[in-house]
């Protein structure tokens, strides 16, 4: 789908909004240990925190490749081959609704230059189509159905023009700034802007000199709250693969000077911006629709090794749902979505760790306001927190009966920094405990699933720590069938 570059960060100006405070390694002693823990390192935005609530959402790529069948579109495809016999908007947000699902990225403009709005700025576009006599605009039927149904829209838009005759010069940048100025001005909240990192060559074989900082302040002034991926200055990153697949440590703290390294899944340890990741996989082979295809769906197991290993180890899903020549999801992607929706359901229906007594080894100033029932309370904004210099804690669950499981999820309190390095699972059996797992980071979400077994007591120790432990979130669950 993208040939990515290595971006260089041209500009210190993305730090100003962070903070870099230790805590638990400070002299100031006017603070008590009841107070509430200081930021640690690098800080998200409040757009960051809530981007992260959303987790999971769609992917749709649309637009000439669909109907001719490709990955790659050359540019010289003529505008009258997109014509969907039957657009339904409003289908895909019914499906990623039902999904469960919190937004929608639609490519208004892939490789190839083709836009899927009637852009002033270009030729080769839905107006110069035979869809709706050049009168559609696939971007505007988007934009009300995401707000009928309560989703969030983002926009995929190539920088990349394999169309356009002035890519490859300076004009261009103001092509490609004027162009999104209209998505971004016109169409309602945007909550994400991807830029992608194609860079090949134009119509007249010359590559383009992206203007970054131009399309990136363009951006943030047309939409403030809008988050961008994939840019020198970008906000969220790419986790590195095309398969859905976090890593198994995964700090949302990143270094400019790191750019496309494989730091990219892992992140930076002690990183100076927050630049959390975001996976990118398709539901099917190809990100376009091919009727070929229809029968490849992604099973089930797939999928939720998918989710397992991106909404689990820290970093959203983006899941690609391709519509096809109707302009309509194929029936086979909508029903194995809603597969994927009700396990998840049945699986997180039930925290078993609500049953159960909760103790600590440690409690901040032995305050209420920290107390280990914070974690089972279903409000993110609330947490279980160590005193300062108490950077090693553990957490009991005990059932007073055997209780099954196969399910682990940990949160920690993001807007005061991530913290935890390494962190260990253990049960009570036999009069002693037994390991299930050892693990790194947690984030703003961690899942680890483990073969079921049967025990009384859990614990789970927090074993190194950046700064005091600040946990909002733990549950604990059997999935069906395992």
């Amino acid at each position: 789908m993208k040939n990515h570059f290595c971006p260089y960060f041209l500009s210190i100006v993305c730090f100003l909004s962070f903070v870099w405070v230790a805590c638990g390694d400070s002299d100031d002693t006017s603070s008590s240990p009841g107070d509430a823990p200081a930021p640690y390192g690098a800080l998200p935005s409040p757009q960051q925190v809530e981007w992260q609530k959303m987790e999971y959402y769609m992917f749709v790529h649309f637009g000439p490749n669909t109907f001719t069948e490709s990955e790659w579109g050359t540019g010289l495809e003529d505008p009258n081959v997109f014509n969907p016999t039957n657009l339904d908007c409003r289908q895909w947000a019914r499906t990623a609704k039902a999904a469960g699902m919190k937004a929608i990225i639609l490519t208004v403009k892939h490789h190839d230059g083709f836009c899927l709005w009637p852009t002033r700025w270009a030729d080769h576009s839905v107006k110069k189509s035979q869809w709706k006599n050049g009168e559609g605009d696939v971007l505007r039927e988007l934009s009300e159905a995401c707000r009928e149904y309560g989703l969030k829209m983002g926009i995929y838009m190539s920088p990349w023009d394999r169309n356009n005759s002035s890519y490859g010069t300076d004009y261009y940048n103001r092509v490609y700034a004027n162009s999104l100025a209209e998505v971004l001005s016109r169409y309602g909240s945007v909550f994400e802007i991807w830029f992608d990192g194609a860079n090949g060559e134009g119509p007249n074989g010359k590559e383009q000199a992206y203007d970054w900082a131009l399309f990136t302040s363009l951006a943030k002034r047309n939409q403030p709250d809008i988050l961008c991926f994939w840019s020198p200055y970008m906000d969220l990153r790419w986790v590195g693969n095309e398969k859905g697949q976090g890593s198994e440590t995964n700090w949302a703290t990143y270094n400019a000077e790191y750019g496309t390294t494989p730091a990219l899944g892992t992140g930076i340890e002690d990183g100076k911006i927050w630049i959390p990741a975001e996976a990118d996989v398709s539901i099917r082979p190809g990100w376009f629709h091919r009727p070929a295809t229809d029968n490849q769906v992604k099973s089930i197991e797939t999928l939720l090794d998918i989710y397992y290993h991106s909404v689990g180890r820290n970093t959203n899903l983006l899941l690609n749902v391709p519509p096809d020549k109707r302009g309509m999801i194929h029936p086979n992607d909508s029903t194995r979505l809603m597969e994927l929706r009700k396990i998840l359901d049945e699986t997180f229906k039930v925290n078993l760790a609500q049953s159960a007594t909760i103790t600590t080894s440690n409690t901040r100033g032995n305050s209420s306001k920290y107390k280990a029932q914070n974690l089972l309370d279903e409000d993110y904004d609330t947490y279980w927190a160590t005193d300062d210099r108490q950077l090693s804690a553990s957490i009991e669950i005990d059932w007073n009966k055997p209780q099954s499981f196969n399910r682990l999820m940990l949160q920690e309190y993001i807007p005061l920094g991530q913290r935890v390095k390494s962190f260990s699972v253990e049960y009570w059996k036999d009069g002693q405990w037994q390991l299930i797992d050892n693990q790194t980071t947690i984030g703003y979400k961690r899942i680890l699933c483990f073969p079921a077994v049967s025990a009384q007591k859990l614990r789970i120790t927090i074993k190194e720590a950046l700064a005091c432990p600040v946990i909002s979130s733990l549950g604990i669950y059997k999935a069906p069938g395992d």
